[in-house]
Formats: structure tokens, C-alpha cells, sequence
């Protein structure tokens, strides 16, 4: 194949040398319009797997690489006058003009063709006797803007400002450097990548950037200025920039960029060009390299013409590709918000950051360093329990206090639906269903929505809170979880609202009824969906009558005895329809800005505190994004929302999101709601409980760990093991769980064959070492 390249960067080099290696006799071009000896960016980093695919793919210049690489297994980070170290990481660094030129050599001795100095202009006739043209030039590609039409590019710019720059101060762990000025926060990512240089990434927001005056500034005065504001972390030595190319300040934003389509006829975007990674997470480069491989491993294949081949590059690599920008996501909201987490002790400051992009997890962190993460784990039991702890204890196990109620540890039992009831009364299923998950040793259990009247209802089958039947049978429920288990129940009290009268749930979700259905009631006459009843908009004497009915539902709760009650005000239910903009469109004093749409959820949510015991808690579930782009909730609607239910004496915020419109497009994926749980919790500054997709001991003790939330609810992995937390804590060989006495030889033998097969793991990972 005759192949040009355009783009000498890693991307563009590396598939070169890929392809030679596979084939001799292809004719490469690389086309890079500086000099062999440029570069504009300091040091890269790679992680131990990056240098094992690199081995595979060419042993010759992996060594080459390897041998001039500076390993560093720490992460340091200071933070209030304090530096936590981290060990266990295994990153390795080289310079970039340094990988530049062995990729060069290499490249040169295998017959690519070199040629710099050659600024290529977008226009790629001049190439037409080309087989393949690969756009290899970097996140500003002229080539994927010329041919926008066909790769539709997405291009998210990142709000912070950064600048890159180095200094011979050399820095023996991958360093991170908090500082606080009177501007904002600044921060440092430094590390060393050869015998004398380091890499120094210096990035803040945008409104700390303009009060400093960078943008003002020329890159000289930058780097002077710089150094005065870090001078006690770099002991003398100057910082530099080789970005001289650039007139002015040196600053820039970070754009995130993804294009839908890779390749349109013979022209293949690779590396940047095709989609960027924030430098945060370290992986630009990393991506590249792996592009490269796979591109180069499908147009040698037999069996691919090169059309499928493209194809399959694209399909092999894109979801790879959008796995590591969900975690640089996570990476770079992090330090977009880092002002939320800097009220963080040190220690759980250094574990948020550490944790932010959700790749590295709590038993990840147990791998790398053991000791270190044990000095997290007693932080923080001595915090939770205000006591001095010698032990080291699972985050999920410590305990947690709301007013009187005291629960042994942060597993809950969400709230799920069952519609098994009868007109709202329970029955032995419900009794079986919440006392299993009692005993199953949740510090806490959620009853389903629990309806305030009979119209109140989603379906026939949902349990209710409205006549004396409903409070005999709920509080043989409460009776037997306090007899039975050391878990505290919560009733949650809803109303269904414009989602109401609809078939039970494996009939379909939010179907209406064929027969029977009652009317409806919402903040507005927008229905749920075209083929749902259009609600009735309430009047005064509905306020009045559904507000009374949360009062009697809460009354009857008290006299069964649950210890909490929650208001369901999410998911697009009655109290959610006047919250979201989407389904709340009256023009009254209850409708427009959300001081309005508030004013009836409160004015509920305060009736109900009114009569509810002051010792005992009271949360309120809430919907924190609509997953509609711009129409729904607003990340500040939902911060006043959180606020005003404090004040009005809400002790939990019970933070999901979604389902309050069919159109929602909720972006998926492992703890996919608990960032909401983590703004709440850390700028409206109120207890949170975070759910959506936690499945995993992992997941529960890394969010709490972080600061993310202070309870985790778990739905699913609790349908079909009510014995979720004995068996966390049989794995984790924790003994202060209450286990019932006749399940204790269970857990025994359970703990003694997960200890057992953890063992063997590690004899077959020694084996093969």
C-alpha cells in the first residue's frame, strides 16, 4: 500500500512503524511541518500496561523507550501544608521531543519516509495516487475540520485554563500541588521524565486565571510569576516554556473532542485527531500508541478489504476510546470543582483525587499501597464513630447518625416497588421481602413508594398509607425488622401524580390501565406520555387534600413505628411535577423560577415535619438532572432544592435522577448518579444518599471514602440477595455486622472459602510473576 501520513507526531509515527514491521514492502510517508528537533509539550506518561503493548507490538523500540524512561511508583500531594504520599502506582515518563526521535530512528530504519518542514495544507488531491491518507495531526487537525461534514466532530472545550512548562527541579513522585491565593485555587501536575527535567502543568478556573492577570501577561512574566507562587516547591529553579511559537500568554483550555465517523473513503483520523483525552488522566499518548496497533493489525489482516478494515478499527477502538474519556470526564469535572472538596482533611482530600476518575477503586488502592489505604480506613472509622479506632474498618461498615437514629453501617435497601399489595394493603409477601433484607444486615431498609390515598397510587398494586388496615399491616413489618435485626426501616410517602393509575410494572412501566383507571392529578396538564391520561393541573383544594394526606400518612407511620420517612419529590411523581420545568408549566406564584416550583414540595415536606417526631429523621428523594440537555433541572436549580429542604429540616437528600420524561437520554454506566449525591453533599453542604448502578463493594466504600455521598442505596443486587452486606462483609472479614445466630455457620463458611479462593489467586499470581 502507498500510505501518507500527515502528522509526525506519536500517532502518526508509531502506525508508520506499525506497518512497516508488518509489511516491508508498503510505501510510508510522514509528513510534519516542524523541525526533527521540535516539540511543544515537555515530558509524557505511560503506565506499566502501555509499555507492555508497546513490547508486543515492537520489542526493538519498547527497549529503547524503556531504557530511557524515569519510573516513579509514588503520588505526592500537598495540600494544606501537609503532603500525603501514596505509593504503588507504576508510572514511568520520557520527554516528548526524546520519543519523537526514537520513533524517528526507528521509523527511518524500517524505510518510512521522513519529511519535515512541510506544512500540509487540508486539500488532499495533491495525494490522490495515495491508497490510504492517515490524519495523524493532532487535536487541531485541519484535515478533521475540512472534512467536518463527514467525521462530525463533537468538541467540548473544558472550562479550566493550564499551562505547560518545565523546570530542572526534579520531582521523584508524580506530584500534585494544591495552593490557595487570594484569586482561587491553583494547582500543580508535576512529575520528572529524564535525568534533569520535569514536566510542570500549572491549571485553575477561568475567573482565578483573569484575577491573577495571566492572559495579560507574556510567557516570561508567566513563568516568573509562577515560580514566586510555587517558589517552596521548587527550590530555586526556574520554569520555562518552549511554546515560543505561541504570541502572548501560553494558557489554554482544554478541548475534549470525539468525532462520530474516524474514516470517510481512504482518509483515517488516528490519535488526537479522532479524539482527545484530558491530560489529567494521562492517556493521550497511551491512546495514540493503541491506535496505531490496531489500525496497522486490521489493514494486514487477509481476510478485511480495506473499507471493512477501516471499519473495524473504528469498531475495536471506540469503545475503548469512550471508556477512557468517561473516566477523563470524571478526571477533569473533578478539578473543575476542586473548590467543592478543599474543606477535605488532607487525607480524604488526597483520596478523592485519587479516586476521581472511578479507575482506580478502594481495593485498587488496597493492591497498590495496603498500608496507606488502612491509614484511610481508620481516618475514616475515628470520624464516624468520634471515637480514636486502632482497627482498620471498611468505610461501608462504619456507623452513621440522623438525629436519634443511629444505623450500624451505610448499606440501604432502596426503595422498590413490588406491587404485590391489595387496595394499599400489604401482605405476608411484603412481611418475607423487608424482614429477609433486614436480616440480611443493611443498616438500613426502604419501603416501596408507599401512596398516600388510593388515587395516589401508580398501580393496583402499590402499597399504601391510607386506611387502619395499611398501619396493622406495616407495623407487624417494623415490629419484626426491630425484633429480628439491628436495621432501622424507612416508610417513603408519595403520590404518583400525572404517572398514576398505570399497570403493575412487569405489565410495562408507566402503561395505563386498559380498565379501572382513576383520575389524575399534577402540577400541569402535561401528560407523561401521548397514550397516558392528561393530568388535571391542582387547584387550591387539592394542595389542601394531598397535603393532609401526607400528614395522616406520616401520623400512621409514627404509630407503626418506622424510625424515618422520606417525601418521594423525584422521578417525575406529583411532588417531582412541580420541581421539573418539564412537567411544571403554570404561570401562578407555584410555576416559573424554582423558588416557585418549590413552594408546594415545601410546603408539604413542612406540614409533614410538623407532626413528624422531632428525634426521628426525614429525607426527601429528589430527581437531580432531567437528562434533557438544557430544558430540565439545572445543576443550580438542584442546589437550591437541596438547600431549601435543609432548611425546612430535611436531614437526607436521597439523590437520584431522571424518569421524568421519555425523552430523557440518561448517560449510563457504573455509579452513574452519584456525582449529583457528590455536588449536594459538597457545595449545599447536607447529608446525601447516592444510588444508581452501585452493585459493588468496591463502588460503596470508594463513594463514601471520596466524600461522595454518606449512605449508599443498593435496589437490584439486593432483589435477588437480600444477604448482600452479610456477604460484604464475609469477604471483607469484618465481624461487626449482625449476623442472625442461626445463619452465623453461613457466614463462617463463606468467609472461609472467599479467604480461601483469595489465597489461590494470589499462589497463580505469584506463579506466573
Amino acid at each position: 500500500m502507498n500510505i501518507i501520513c500527515l502528522g509526525g507526531g506519536p500517532a502518526g509515527l508509531y502506525f508508520a512503524l506499525s506497518m512497516k514491521i508488518h509489511n516491508p514492502d508498503h510505501q510510508i510517508t510522514v509528513y510534519e511541518r516542524n523541525k526533527p528537533g521540535d516539540t511543544f509539550g515537555w515530558g509524557v506518561v505511560f503506565s506499566d500496561q502501555t509499555m507492555q503493548n508497546l513490547r508486543d507490538n515492537d520489542p526493538q523500540s519498547a527497549q529503547t523507550i524503556l531504557d530511557e524512561l524515569a519510573h516513579w511508583d509514588d503520588i505526592d500531594v500537598h495540600f494544606k501544608d501537609q503532603c500525603i504520599t501514596s505509593g504503588g502506582h507504576g508510572f514511568c515518563g520520557i520527554g516528548r521531543k526524546r520519543l519523537l526521535n526514537i520513533l524517528q530512528d526507528r521509523c527511518r530504519e524500517v524505510g518510512v519516509e521522513l519529511v519535515f518542514e512541510r506544512d500540509m495544507s487540508p486539500d488532499l488531491e495533491q495525494f490522490k495516487d495515495a491508497d490510504l491518507i492517515i490524519a495523524s495531526d493532532g487535536l487541531n487537525s485541519k484535515v478533521r475540520t475540512a472534512y467536518a461534514q463527514y467525521f462530525k466532530p463533537d468538541v467540548d472545550m473544558r472550562a479550566n485554563k493550564f499551562v505547560w512548562l518545565g523546570t530542572h527541579k526534579l520531582f521523584d513522585a508524580f506530584t500534585f500541588i494544591f495552593k490557595k491565593t487570594e484569586h482561587g485555587w491553583i494547582w500543580v501536575h508535576a512529575y520528572r521524565f529524564d535525568k534533569d527535567t520535569s514536566t510542570f502543568i500549572v491549571e485553575c478556573s477561568n475567573k482565578t486565571y483573569e484575577a491573577f492577570g495571566f492572559d495579560r501577561m507574556s510567557q516570561d512574566e508567566n513563568c516568573r510569576a509562577l515560580e514566586a507562587l510555587f517558589a517552596d516547591h521548587l527550590d530555586g529553579h526556574a520554569l520555562m516554556s518552549n511554546a515560543r511559537h505561541i504570541r502572548g500568554s501560553a494558557w489554554i483550555n482544554f478541548p475534549r473532542i470525539l468525532c462520530k465517523k474516524w474514516y470517510h473513503d481512504k482518509v483515517v483520523l488516528l490519535g488526537d485527531a479522532a479524539h482527545t483525552a484530558h491530560f489529567s488522566i494521562g492517556s493521550g499518548t497511551k491512546l495514540a500508541f493503541e491506535d496505531a496497533i490496531s489500525l496497522a493489525n486490521v489493514l494486514n489482516s487477509n481476510d478485511l478489504s480495506v473499507p471493512d478494515a477501516l471499519a473495524q478499527y473504528q469498531e475495536e477502538r471506540e469503545v475503548e476510546v469512550l471508556k477512557l474519556q468517561s473516566a477523563a470526564r470524571n478526571s477533569t469535572e473533578w478539578f473543575e470543582h476542586v473548590e467543592r472538596y478543599t474543606d477535605f482533611d488532607p487525607m480524604q482530600f488526597a483520596y478523592s483525587l485519587l479516586t476521581r476518575s472511578q479507575r482506580v477503586s478502594h481495593e485498587n488502592l488496597r493492591l497498590r499501597d495496603r498500608d496507606w489505604l488502612e491509614n484511610v480506613e481508620r481516618w475514616y472509622a475515628c470520624k464516624a464513630a468520634g471515637t480514636d479506632k486502632n482497627k482498620a474498618i471498611p468505610p461501608m461498615f462504619t456507623p452513621f447518625k440522623l438525629r436519634s437514629m443511629e444505623l450500624k453501617n451505610r448499606i440501604v435497601v432502596s426503595p422498590m416497588s413490588m406491587y404485590s399489595a391489595d387496595d394499599g394493603t400489604i401482605n405476608d409477601f411484603h412481611l418475607v421481602h423487608y424482614g429477609a433484607r433486614a436480616m440480611g444486615g443493611a443498616g438500613l431498609v426502604y419501603t416501596e413508594m408507599t401512596d398516600v390515598s388510593r388515587d395516589g397510587r401508580i398501580s393496583p398494586g402499590c402499597a399504601g398509607m391510607y386506611k387502619p388496615d395499611h398501619l396493622a399491616a406495616w407495623k407487624r413489618v417494623v415490629d419484626f425488622v426491630h425484633s429480628h435485626s439491628e436495621a432501622r426501616i424507612c416508610m417513603q410517602l408519595g403520590h404518583a401524580g400525572p404517572k398514576g393509575a398505570t399497570k403493575v410494572g412487569w405489565d410495562g412501566y408507566d402503561v395505563p390501565l386498559d380498565e379501572g383507571a382513576w383520575p389524575i392529578i399534577a402540577a400541569s396538564d402535561v401528560p407523561w406520555s401521548p397514550q397516558n391520561q392528561t393530568p388535571k393541573p391542582m387547584d387550591r383544594a387539592d394542595m389542601d387534600r394531598v397535603r393532609d394526606d401526607h400528614v395522616r400518612a406520616a401520623k400512621m407511620a409514627d404509630e407503626a413505628g418506622f424510625d424515618m420517612i422520606e417525601l418521594h419529590a423525584a422521578h417525575g411523581y406529583l411532588m417531582s411535577s412541580f420541581l421539573t420545568p418539564l412537567m411544571n408549566t403554570r404561570t401562578d406564584s407555584y410555576g416559573g423560577p424554582v423558588e416557585n416550583r418549590l413552594r408546594y414540595p415545601l410546603e408539604v415536606f413542612r406540614a409533614i415535619r410538623a407532626v413528624w417526631p422531632d428525634h426521628k429523621p426525614m429525607a426527601v428523594r429528589i430527581s437531580a438532572c432531567d437528562w434533557v440537555e438544557d430544558d430540565g433541572i439545572s445543576p443550580e436549580d438542584i442546589l437550591a432544592i437541596s438547600r431549601a429542604f435543609a432548611e425546612a429540616g430535611a436531614d437526607l437528600i436521597d439523590v437520584s435522577a431522571g424518569q421524568t420524561s421519555p425523552e430523557a437520554k440518561p448517560v449510563y454506566g457504573r455509579m452513574f448518579q452519584t456525582p449529583f449525591s457528590d455536588q449536594i453533599r459538597n457545595e449545599a453542604h447536607v447529608a446525601t444518599m447516592a444510588v444508581g448502578n452501585i452493585y459493588e463493594i468496591d463502588h460503596v466504600n470508594s463513594i463514601l471514602a471520596s466524600g461522595r455521598a454518606d449512605l449508599c442505596a443498593l435496589g437490584r443486587p439486593h432483589l435477588l440477595d437480600p444477604n448482600w452486606t452479610l456477604r460484604a462483609a464475609a469477604e471483607q472479614g469484618y465481624h461487626g455486622v449482625a449476623t442472625p445466630k442461626p445463619y452465623l455457620s453461613g457466614f463462617s463458611q463463606l468467609e472461609r472459602n472467599l479467604a480461601r479462593a483469595a489465597e489461590m489467586a494470589a499462589d497463580m499470581l505469584e506463579i506466573k510473576a
